[in-house]
């Protein structure tokens, strides 16, 4: 569909505190809305992305062509029904489609680079709860998000309990395991280990840590599916040929596709990028940032929740969310649960699941 705003910016007007304990001045926010806000205001639905993900949720990404990565989902008629809600998606703060990231530039007239701070899923949230300030929207229908984009929506839900009515947590967790770590660590690590990377000054120099960067993509990927997804969908099968060539290129038809998912990933994503958004997702956790208790983080709140699992997301598995849902509950707050039975691992929540759109529809009422 075609979005209500192009993408466009919004530089904050006071300076962006970070849980680093630096302030970030001049941030700009890169955002899209879709659907017409009500005269009251009370219908806008902020949609929080996921780590590759980007305002460009229901358009054609400007640098791929290709659908937005929620177009089945986002749209007139469709589940998050833009002929009813107003939705906002904005890049966050770290990223590499118009937010203020390591790509940006300084007051020098320098890139960031690794001189950027550090930064956590809280100030991400912040950065929008300011966005949301400069758009004269002071209380959402609903913040909605997958993954990463699900850590967003409950991290608002804890630090700013009374501008979001509903909350929609699709595939998440309240903080980062010791596996999610570790992946991102062998992903980080390729990324510093390609000589192009250059400790981060690669901007402007005609070289970029690609393959590195590739590599990371590739991993990652692998922990977004799940085993019989692969297995059904490539198996063993041969990549173009009728056998193997005892060498080291794609044999594979899972080789090529990894392969293919890292190259394609470099034109559209920023090296440091990947790292720092990481890097705050590596930081994540609820409970430590409200005394331990993640039933504290939600104490009192008056939204309405809504966690959804799939049984074969092995990333964020099902586990995950039901510890949010007891913490909720101990909280006393409004909550509801399902485990949704799909074969497409974690990407299950951008992929085909009907009953997805139900659960969705029907929680935004």
């Amino acid at each position: 569909m075609a979005p209500t705003t192009a993408s466009q910016g919004f530089t904050l007007p006071q300076p962006l505190p970070l849980d680093g304990g630096q302030a970030l001045d001049g941030v700009t926010i890169a955002y899209q809305t879709y659907g017409e806000l009500a005269p009251d205001r009370g219908n806008a639905i902020l949609l929080c992305h996921a780590l590759t993900g980007d305002q460009y949720v229901a358009s054609a990404h400007p640098t791929t062509g290709k659908p937005g990565w929620w177009e089945r989902m986002v749209g007139p008629g469709k589940p998050i029904d833009t002929n009813r809600f107003h939705v906002v998606c904005a890049n966050v703060i770290g990223g590499c489609m118009g937010s203020t990231g390591p790509a940006s530039l300084t007051l020098d007239g320098r890139q960031w680079a690794k001189r950027f701070p550090v930064i956590t899923i809280r100030d991400m949230v912040r950065a929008q709860i300011a966005l949301l300030d400069g758009l004269g929207i002071e209380r959402l229908h609903a913040v909605v998000g997958g993954s990463m984009g699900g850590m967003q929506a409950l991290s608002l839900a804890a630090n700013f309990p009374d501008r979001a009515e509903r909350v929609l947590a699709i595939a998440t967790t309240a903080r980062h395991s010791a596996q999610n770590i570790a992946f991102h660590e062998v992903g980080r690590q390729a990324v510093m280990a390609d000589t192009d990377w250059q400790d981060g000054d690669y901007y402007g120099t005609g070289r970029a840590p690609d393959k590195g960067l590739s590599v990371a993509r590739m991993a990652a990927h692998i922990t977004y599916l799940s085993e019989a997804g692969l297995t059904e969908k490539f198996g063993r099968n041969l990549q173009d040929r009728d056998a193997k060539t005892f060498g080291f290129d794609a044999d594979f038809q899972i080789e090529s596709y990894l392969r293919y998912q890292g190259t394609g990933f470099t034109q559209r994503f920023d090296a440091n990028s990947y790292l720092y958004i990481t890097r705050a997702m590596d930081y994540f956790d609820i409970a430590e940032e409200h005394g331990g208790m993640l039933a504290s983080a939600f104490a009192g709140t008056p939204a309405r929740f809504c966690l959804v699992s799939f049984d074969s997301d092995w990333l964020y598995p099902t586990a995950e969310s039901r510890h949010v849902v007891h913490a909720l509950n101990a909280a006393g707050a409004a909550v509801s649960f399902v485990e949704l039975s799909a074969p497409f691992g974690h990407d299950s929540f951008l992929l085909d699941v009907p009953a997805l759109d139900r659960v969705v529809a029907g929680f935004l009422g």
